[in-house]
């Protein structure tokens, strides 16, 4: 099944994205951009909202017209756990990656527990695609059983000039017993690798280390989620640091490397940029990549919901390229694929925040958090159970300091302000700039159902693109679905 959604909240006004990119009940982590006959596919992991593991749902597609990327399609399932015959309990399929070569495109793909790489075919990017095989050495042994193998997990692939590269790999040496609690069994070789394929797409012909060098610490080497790029004459090997919230990157003139890192694409709690000296949001693992369409670059990540790291949404925003090849680190912001600030006038939903915290900050996400950090913290969640349909997310239990964010609106004189929420009665502090003056207060009234709040006015003393902070003032909580600007 097909359908289309449009992002657009007043009639008239012109399509827009926001982040996360996807509706907001879609939960798709570990996204890699493909642009394939003028559209732009996600092919990523596919999580269950409220779920206690990763990628608990089969893979499903989403794509969107290059030249109009508010325009989201929904290609439905392209492929699902019970395809690969390794696969017998049904585990998840982790982060895949999808290439063409011939007139077929590949997909490949980790299935929790199996110790493989598995290879699925299609005639279209669409899918669906049809399992092939696993990925093995030309003597039939799959790569992951030999002793010294790496460990076959989060698969990048690269085709040109008609070879393929597959890049593979995790680096645990500091969490076996993660490792052995999570996955039930250890990794063997550590660090990431990259096999050259065979003409069949399934065989290798070799495997060697990705060697990155001149990394500054061991914060930014190699922990997980290979991805592999190439612009001009280079190839980017990026991937998700020790540090866990990150996408770092190296640089190389072959697809085998040696890379040399060369810094931080994005972050999703903004950490490492100049004037952010704390995390803006909640963070936790990240996986990404990067596309170039029609000059302009945008990098790809993901964010945490509903209190865990199981529960993940893709966003991703416009990164500038230097004259020598390298990123400056992307800012994260609520109109990402915009690649504009977003209109100061309509309705939009509070689930687009960039920035979220509570009186006392933001700390990054471990497995499913506990009872006391839910009590004492705000976060992205939806009502009712993971599905497809039915989009009603929203930024639940907002207390007393909570801020949420909003970047970017284009410049307005004065501004007209509602909001809806539920919960306790309190205060909305309005501001521009996250430590600057108070411009509005706006009072929020005691309810058990979404209730609009009365409008407040003020000026902006800006000339330029402006955020909005709304930080909670009261003695109780609050959900803060959505705001109007007039």
């Amino acid at each position: 099944m097909e359908f289309f959604f449009y992002f657009s909240y007043i009639e008239g006004m012109n399509k827009q994205i926001f982040n996360p990119y996807l509706p907001n009940f879609e939960y798709i982590p570990d996204g890699e951009p493909h642009i394939f006959n003028g559209r732009l596919y996600i092919y990523g992991s596919h999580d269950k909202y409220g779920s206690s593991f990763f990628c608990d749902n089969d893979y499903v597609l989403w794509s969107a017209p290059v030249n109009d990327l508010s325009d989201w399609k929904y290609h439905g399932v392209i492929y699902r756990k019970d395809q690969d015959p390794l696969n017998k309990d049904l585990d998840p399929l982790f982060a895949p990656d999808v290439t063409k070569k011939g007139d077929r495109y590949y997909l490949y793909y980790c299935p929790c527990n199996t110790r493989s790489i598995g290879v699925a075919v299609s005639d279209t990017p669409e899918g669906p695609f049809e399992f092939l095989g696993h990925v093995r050495y030309e003597n039939e042994l799959l790569l992951g059983q030999n002793e010294y193998d790496p460990y076959p997990f989060d698969p990048a692939v690269l085709t040109e000039n008609n070879k393929s590269y597959l890049y593979i790999g995790f680096a645990p040496d500091l969490s076996w017993d993660f490792m052995e609690r999570e996955f039930g069994n250890i990794p063997l070789s550590s660090g990431a690798y990259v096999a050259q394929l065979c003409d069949d797409m399934v065989h290798i012909e070799s495997v060697q280390k990705v060697e990155i060098l001149d990394c500054p610490d061991p914060g930014h080497d190699f922990f997980e989620a290979a991805s592999i790029r190439k612009f001009n004459d280079d190839y980017y090997f990026i991937y998700s640091s020790w540090n866990s919230h990150e996408l770092c990157y190296a640089m190389s003139k072959d697809p085998k490397g040696p890379f040399t890192y060369k810094g931080i694409l994005y972050d999703n709690g903004d950490i490492g940029l100049v004037e952010e000296k704390d995390r803006v949001c909640y963070t936790g693992n990240i996986h990404g990549s990067l596309i170039e369409t029609d000059g302009k670059y945008y990098v790809f990540g993901h964010r945490q919901t509903a209190y865990s790291t199981y529960s993940r949404q893709g966003i991703a925003d416009r990164i500038y390229m230097n004259e020598d090849g390298t990123f400056d680190q992307a800012e994260l912001t609520s109109c990402g694929l915009n690649d504009k600030p977003l209109i100061p006038e309509g309705t939009y939903g509070a689930y687009i925040a960039c920035h979220l915290t509570s009186k006392n900050g933001a700390s990054h996400y471990l497995d499913v958090c506990d009872e006391s950090f839910r009590q004492n913290n705000p976060a992205f969640l939806q009502d009712g159970p993971d599905r497809q349909s039915d989009p009603n997310q929203y930024i639940g239990n907002m207390k007393d300091g909570s801020t949420a964010g909003f970047k970017y609106f284009s410049n307005k004189d004065e501004i007209t302000l509602s909001v809806v929420t539920r919960g306790d009665e309190g205060l909305f502090e309005i501001r521009t700039s996250l430590n600057g003056p108070v411009l509005a207060c706006m009072k929020l009234h005691k309810n058990k159902e979404y209730t609009d709040s009365e409008k407040v006015s003020f000026k902006l003393n800006t000339k330029e693109k402006f955020p909005l902070y709304f930080t909670y003032k009261g003695n109780g909580s609050i959900d803060f679905y959505s705001f109007t600007l007039e």
